[in-house]
């Protein structure tokens, strides 16, 4: 194996050197060839994405072997590094002539690997810098932020397999030789995430509070009596900053180590330390440049070109999608967990997007995540596709707190741009405002209640009064209980049919015809009126709340 220090940071023989044997395997084709992968791609069989040069494809439910030849080909048009596809390949002499005349390789993913996992791992193993690029540091003689080759540069001292996990267990990076533990650790890694019965047992024993607690590796027996997939010991180091543990090394043994082997892998969490110190601070670094990038493109002005150009967006045509919680209110900086909770779901977006759209960016500001997303194809075509997106995306977070994602119109120059983001956020309130059943929207969805409520907000700002035959109706409604705003609005909403709108009340229908009647006289309209009937339905909907439906008696701007 390739000395860690002093492989490549982001090529195609760096994946199948640290991913290779437990998640992937090079079925054909060369690792050398790409020496810099552009990108993680998700391959959309029905829309597929435009790809950065030297991409890594995943080719999620693609079995068929003229299927796997044809996207190879066309891979290899568009200069792909490589395509991975589920195990076991269908390796036949048409995908062998295929990924010979593209230059594509072709890996296979392990099966009961998840595709997510595989993702997040890619990602890691690329170790993408910061936006702008910087010349990449070194802890320790090793690439700042590079667990992978710090769980290798560990595994070389101990001899012996190793993971690097979070807090809560989930694999952050691993070393070679993970064929030489035993079935709970291949799961483990082909999950990223210890399994919960393993945890369990872990938990029952002690280990965890042990491991918490001590400063110094402990040692775990196997445990064949208990669970046949954990044959082989361990060994385990919490990773500790100060008084926080940032997570824990661990080394599947044959048995206890040397003392000269417990002292190593004692001095390497503390360097471990550093790395995932590094990582989390690369993280934040990386996070506010995007978004002073993004947030200088949205907004146009003088640095707006360089910003689209550092983001790799210049000279293409754009969408800007909005995303946010609808039922979460306004964001509360003093609250952490909230704002935790908005950044968590913002990076959610992000990630979502730049699987399947390379070409994009995403920022979080006040609460909505917005993503600036290559387009191509007409207008619709993009918006259509943005919407399979969206849709996508949300049914993967779930929507307790009722989620919401907005779709700008296409955007060609900087001041599109602009427009686009202003045009998004009017298609984000008007789904704040709706009642839930329609999380996603164009502007050509929900236009018509857009103007509608800009025309309320220039109500509100000239200080517009109520008045005419609705003036009198509330007046009335208010000194005797009559209900007679509520009957007009439900004989509205139901085209005059009175049986419809009297059910909507509860209320016989003989009552509401009686009701309908005393609106006439009181409010002194015509109803067959057609110009009386749109002025009623216009000011019912710029003064809501008259009708007894939430909202106030005066309309009311957005804060």
């Amino acid at each position: 194996m390739t000395a860690p220090s002093t492989r490549p940071r982001a090529s195609l023989a760096r994946v199948v050197d640290d991913l290779g044997a437990t998640l992937l395997e090079l079925v054909h084709g060369d690792t050398g060839r790409a020496d810099d992968i552009g990108g993680v791609v998700i391959h959309d069989p029905v829309d597929a994405p435009v790809l950065p040069p030297r991409a890594l494809v995943l080719g999620v439910a693609l079995d068929d072997a003229a299927e796997v030849a044809a996207l190879l080909l066309d891979l290899g048009r568009q200069d792909a590094a490589a395509l991975v596809v589920r195990a076991p390949v269908p390796f036949t002499d048409e995908v062998r002539t295929a990924a010979d005349s593209s230059g594509v390789a072709l890996l296979g993913l392990s099966r009961g690997a998840p595709w997510a996992h595989l993702a997040s791992m890619l990602r890691s193993v690329l170790a993408e810098g910061d936006v702008g690029g910087a010349t990449p540091e070194t802890l320790g003689g090793l690439p700042s932020g590079d667990l992978f080759a710090v769980a290798n540069a560990i595994s070389s001292l101990l001899d012996a397999p190793v993971t690097i996990e979070d807090r809560s267990s989930r694999v952050l990076a691993f070393s070679g030789r993970q064929d030489e533990a035993d079935p709970s650790r291949v799961e483990t890694i082909l999950g990223r995430q210890v399994p919960e019965r393993y945890s369990r047992i872990l938990n029952e024993r002690g280990v965890f509070r042990e491991l918490h607690r001590s400063v110094q590796p402990i040692y775990m027996e196997a445990m064949p009596d208990v669970n046949e997939a954990i044959t082989m010991a361990r060994v385990a180091v919490a990773v500790r900053a100060g008084d926080e543990v940032l997570g824990s090394i661990w080394a599947a043994v044959p048995g206890p180590l040397s003392p000269e082997r417990t002292a190593a892998l004692r001095d390497a969490a503390q360097l471990v330390a550093l790395h995932l110190l590094r990582v989390r601070a690369g993280a934040d670094v990386e996070r506010r440049v995007r978004a002073d990038l993004v947030g200088s493109v949205l907004e146009g002005g003088a640095g707006a070109r360089d910003a689209l150009e550092r983001l790799g967006l210049a000279d293409t045509q754009l969408l800007v999608l909005g995303f946010t919680v609808a039922d979460a209110g306004p964001l509360d900086r003093t609250d952490p967990s909230a704002a935790h909770e908005r950044q968590r779901l913002g990076d959610a977006f992000a990630m979502h997007l730049s699987a399947v759209n390379p070409r994009s960016a995403s920022a979080l500001f006040d609460g909505v995540a917005y993503g600036l997303a290559a387009a191509s194809g007409s207008p619709e075509e993009a918006e259509a596709r943005a919407m399979r997106i969206a849709h996508d995306f949300l049914g993967r977070i779930g929507g307790k707190l009722r989620p919401i994602v907005a779709i700008g119109p296409m955007a060609t120059n900087l001041s599109d741009i602009v427009r686009a983001r202003a045009t998004t956020d009017r298609i984000l309130r008007v789904l704040r405002e709706g009642n839930g059943s329609r999380p996603v929207a164009r502007l050509v969805d929900v236009q018509t209640e857009s103007l509608l409520m800009e025309l309320r907000d220039r109500t509100i700002a000239r200080g517009e009064q109520l008045t005419g035959p609705l003036a009198r109706l509330v007046a009335y409604d208010r000194q005797h209980d009559g209900s007679l705003v509520a009957t007009l609005q439900a004989w509205l909403d139901a085209f005059g049919d009175v049986t419809r709108a009297s059910e909507a009340l509860f209320v016989h229908p003989n009552t509401f015809r009686y009701r309908l009647r005393r609106v006439k006289e009181i409010g002194d309209v015509d109803l067959a009126d057609p110009v009386q009937r749109f002025a009623l339905t216009l000011q019912l909907s710029l003064w809501p709340g008259l009708a007894g439906r939430p909202g106030s008696d005066q309309p009311t701007r957005d804060a």
